[in-house]
């Protein structure tokens, strides 16, 4: 258990969950708290890393920050993916060995999983298939980082602990139309998508003030606003979706992942994660999730009822859908005392709140 005064760093505290394992950590009375943002340190400049590290020598690392974003982002950047995350991963761990952390919590995802997993995925099916092919360079790179765990563990006794959430959402979430996640662009979607149908231009030209789209924001015309959000599928009578709306997927409230990543850094230590006398240790590695999923079709619906959007739901079944089945199985994160308690109907409450909150603040603010 790591002492209330230990000083901690967590490496993309901006971030989604970043964020959120910091405030769980506060909550906890954990306030010998480091977090530098991308101005301040560049995790991919090895020098910068290791002048951090020396400076403020922490005693537990968490290992949040790294380069994401959704399918079209992971299929036109593939380079970009592979590289920056490898080059985050190697220097924080490299350096965070260098320097004698005694607990590091290292961040993935369940993309690391073969296409054809079988369903619900165990940490075991690791590397026993091929992995989809939009985001595999991002797998890759997620998966030489658990490697890179489980083998300092290995063989210098390490305490580095690997978790793997499946798909996040919830407060500070990226709603940029392009790059962002399917929940919270489906959200800022529906959302455009009512305020267009109700012909509330005010409420249009608020949101894109905050979150330009393409350069175009508050102050373009209404034919220069309505032609760039047709774009990408939102129009006054209807929201088009990427896909089939077949997938199915799991989500996970973002504070909750945070709370079980906490719960991990804190009462779980490399000797707990496998068996006890297995002659190859690997799959060291924790799924977290809630075991549940949805359709993202269902999905899509439960958005637009929330938000009480009444024009039509479409699909361009021309688009990619990406892998169909992402279920992760937690018994293993259940065996070590967590389990999530926020559903998808309250997530989605919580998230429309929070997205117009932050709408109403900025606009004040202006």
């Amino acid at each position: 258990m790591l002492d209330k005064s230990a000083k901690i760093y967590v490496a993309g505290h901006h971030g989604l969950v970043g964020s959120a394992i910091w405030n769980n950590l506060l909550q906890r009375g954990y306030t010998n708290l480091v977090g530098k943002s991308h101005k301040e340190l560049d995790l991919l400049d090895g020098v910068a890393v290791k002048r951090f590290f020396d400076e403020e020598q922490p005693e537990a690392v968490v290992l949040a920050a790294a380069h994401v974003g959704g399918i079209m982002a992971n299929l036109q950047y593939r380079a970009d993916f592979i590289y920056q995350n490898l080059q985050i991963q190697q220097n924080v761990i490299g350096e965070s060995f260098r320097h004698g952390v005694k607990k590091l919590l290292f961040l993935g995802s369940t993309c690391i999983y073969p296409r054809e997993a079988p369903q619900p995925m165990k940490e075991e099916v690791l590397l026993t298939s091929p992995l989809e092919y939009t985001n595999e360079p991002y797998a890759i790179a997620k998966i030489a980082g658990l490697k890179m765990c489980e083998s300092f563990n290995l063989q210098y006794g390490t305490n580095y602990i690997a978790v793997m959430p499946t798909n996040l959402y919830g407060p500070n979430d990226n709603f940029h139309l392009e790059n962002s996640h399917v929940l919270p662009a489906m959200i800022r979607k529906v959302y455009l998508a009512k305020c267009l149908n109700e012909n509330n231009w005010n409420a249009v030209r608020k949101d894109i003030d905050l979150r330009p789209v393409e350069g175009v924001n508050g102050s373009n015309s209404n034919e220069e606003i309505l032609a760039k959000l047709a774009k990408f599928g939102i129009t006054p009578e209807a929201v088009t979706l990427w896909g089939t709306g077949k997938p199915l997927r799991e989500f996970l409230w973002s504070e909750e992942m945070a709370d079980a990543s906490v719960h991990v850094l804190l009462n779980v230590d490399f000797k707990n994660t496998y068996k006890e006398g297995e002659k190859e240790i690997r799959n060291c590695h924790i799924n977290v999730g809630t075991g549940k999923e949805l359709s993202i079709r269902e999905l899509a619906e439960k958005i637009v009822k929330e938000i009480g959007f009444k024009g039509e739901l479409c699909w361009d079944a021309s688009k990619p859908d990406g892998t169909m089945r992402k279920l992760t199985d937690v018994t293993k994160l259940h065996n070590l005392g967590w389990h999530h308690k926020v559903e998808i109907d309250e997530g989605i409450h919580r998230l429309y709140e929070w997205y117009l909150k932050g709408i109403c603040i900025n606009h004040q603010t202006a």
